[in-house]
């Protein structure tokens, strides 16, 4: 049989709570430092221990980075899951199980190899306490699959050494484990398999991190000085980041004094009222949240967008509606945080699809924040957010300048004959803002949700209130020419395809699988919304556009409907809303079938 090497998904299926985690971690972590491309999903339960939970690798020489449909490599070790992860092998995959009990045979498939290691046996002699045979047990079959898969023994027993540092009384049981599965697997079965790693050197420069972490990271770069949040998966990681980098690089090294405020609110709208009230007084902030969340902040959301004062609201998707399914990814919220609020309200969005583009957008968004005085919101997604994957390495020009958009000092004040907050000097719907204290006599203004005129006084005029929706829309395309432009590549092909966020990951193996039969596709990866004229420009110039997102509505095909007016019919939705994270194969196969369906030619059918 022909070695494979590099290129499989294997997936680990576990207890919620029985330490699986760490183990799981090691084995992505390891081929990383061989400079294999991974990418990892961990499926898991909103509840805390007790429930099925999957860890899946995706590993890929070619750097492909999104989920692929099927298994090849099944390490089964929840008996109550059995039947539904031996179903998700691929034909001729394997299946690595625990046969101290033996598999009932109503689940044997003649299609697939089984891999019988008797871990719970081995753990017998080898550990005394009940708690260490469970939790070393994870190791044991870590240390059977480096075995099995050609994984150099060396990197794995360096993590631990390091995992372990300072708990030296914990390096030489976990060592003995991987020793006990590994030696199990030589000796016993056919190893290493077909399916086997080697040294590359695909990786690069690249690092593994998780979005939530390059968000909290990104904030503290960008300048925010206050973070207010209320807990709630997939954010609340994005609000910890925040806190635990803010520790080393934001206490003040002469007096030890902390820098920076956290606080954990007592709910979503009272964190979002923190950070608007820290905005108004001159701080950058924000807050994370989830849909829920966004739900919830909505009343405030819209008093920062009337009475215009900046926020940045980090909104880490999940399947939804209600409490929907909050460990399971989604791209649902894009409607519903565009147009946050009652009466005429919109907010600029914008779409990161890797952990660089969290880092980058989160100082990119208090900047806009400041700039366009309303509130910017960053739509991440579970995916993107709470699992550690490859990114390009983050950077920060330490001679960038924080826009603080137009704030009057005392200086301008005295040179300003009138001061009008709400007055449109420049002609691009954005007035000019004073901090609390700036000046002893000039620059005070009153800050209200209730309609006011320029001078910010009180009125129920019709026309003061027009004219003040008014420059707020014309902000609205100010802001068009402000926020990050879609990412086009063109080649004059006749269809495109649009999509955005962690949808990017799968698009590259999809349109490599289309072009297999012929199918070649333009596209544009939209990165923020109000939508910039390159996004106009594709859509006019292409026949039809598939739309790729995970929603069930087709929330960004209805903003682009909604928004530029665009013929409904020239915008075919590609939609997936289970819960996982969209894959190539479903791409390729529901813009395949369309082409079947509708009889669209392609290159092969062109040229031949």
């Amino acid at each position: 049989m022909t070695t494979k090497f590099n290129d499989f998904v294997i997936r680990f299926a576990n207890v919620n709570g029985s330490g699986s985690a760490s183990a799981n971690g090691m084995f992505a972590k390891a081929l990383f430092r061989m400079g294999i491309p991974v990418a990892t999903r961990n499926i898991f339960p909103s509840n805390i221990q007790g429930l099925p939970t999957w860890f899946e690798v995706r590993v890929s020489e070619q750097g492909y980075l999104g989920r692929r449909e099927g298994v090849d490599i099944m390490v089964a070790m929840n008996a109550e899951t059995f039947a539904e992860d031996i179903a998700s092998i691929l034909p001729g995959g394997y299946l690595l199980y625990d046969n101290s009990k033996p598999l009932p045979r109503s689940l044997a498939r003649d299609d697939i190899h089984e891999i019988g290691i008797p871990i719970a046996n081995m753990m017998l002699p080898e550990f005394a306490d009940p708690k260490q045979r469970s939790l070393f047990k994870n190791i044991t079959y870590l240390g059977a699959m480096a075995g099995l898969l050609n994984i150099e023994f060396d990197v794995i027993t360096g993590m631990v050494a390091t995992q372990y540092k300072g708990k030296d009384a914990l390096i030489e049981p976990n060592i003995r484990a991987l020793e006990l599965g590994r030696d199990y697997a030589l000796e016993y079965l056919q190893a290493p398999l077909p399916l086997q790693v080697r040294r590359s050197d695909a990786v690069g420069d690249r690092i593994m991190i998780d979005g939530n972490d390059a968000a909290g990271l990104g904030s503290l770069y960008g300048g925010a000085t206050v973070c207010a949040w209320y807990p709630i998966t997939p954010s609340t990681s994005v609000a910890e980041s925040f806190e635990n980098h803010c520790k080393r690089l934001r206490i003040d090294a002469e007096t030890g004094q902390k820098n920076y405020a956290f606080m954990q609110a007592e709910d979503e709208l009272a964190a979002i009222g923190i950070v608007i009230g820290a905005a108004w007084n001159g701080a950058r902030s924000f807050t994370a949240t989830s849909g829920p969340g966004i739900s919830l902040m909505s009343e405030f959301i819209g008093l920062a967008y009337f009475a215009e004062l900046p926020a940045v609201i980090w909104d880490i998707q999940r399947s939804g509606p209600s409490t929907g399914m909050p460990t399971r990814t989604q791209q649902g919220d894009l409607i519903g945080a565009a147009y946050a609020s009652h009466g005429d309200t919109k907010h600029p969005l914008l779409f990161p699809a890797t952990p660089k583009e969290c880092f980058e957008f989160a100082a990119e968004a208090l900047d806009l924040a400041d700039r366009l005085q309303t509130p910017i919101l960053v739509l991440s997604d579970l995916e993107l957010g709470m699992n550690e994957n490859l990114s390009d390495p983050l950077e920060w020009d330490d001679a960038r300048q924080y826009d603080r958009g137009k704030v009057l000092s005392a200086k301008d004040l005295d040179e300003v004959e009138t001061f009008g907050r709400y007055l449109d000097v420049d002609g691009d719907g954005v007035g000019y803002r004073t901090l609390p204290g700036t000046h002893p006599d000039k620059g005070a203004f009153f800050t209200r949700g209730t309609s006011r005129d320029e001078y910010a006084a009180y009125t129920e005029s019709p026309e003061a209130y027009q004219r003040n929706m008014e420059r707020l829309q014309l902000k609205w395309q100010t802001a068009r020419t402000l926020v990050p432009k879609a990412e086009i590549q063109s080649s004059g092909n006749r269809v495109g395809v649009l999509y955005y966020g962690t949808t990017s990951l799968p698009v590259p193996e999809a349109l490599d699988k289309l072009a297999g039969i012929g199918v070649r596709l333009d596209t544009c990866r939209v990165r923020s919304f109000p939508f910039g004229d390159e996004v106009v420009d594709f859509i006019a110039d292409h026949d039809l556009v598939f739309v790729v997102e995970q929603n069930r509505d087709g929330q960004m095909r209805t903003l682009l409907i909604n928004e530029l007016e665009t013929n409904p019919a020239k915008l075919i939705p590609i939609l997936y809303f289970a819960g996982l994270s969209i894959s190539a194969d479903y791409i390729d196969e529901q813009i395949s079938v369309y082409y079947e369906e509708h009889k669209l030619a392609r290159l092969t059918e062109v040229t031949s």
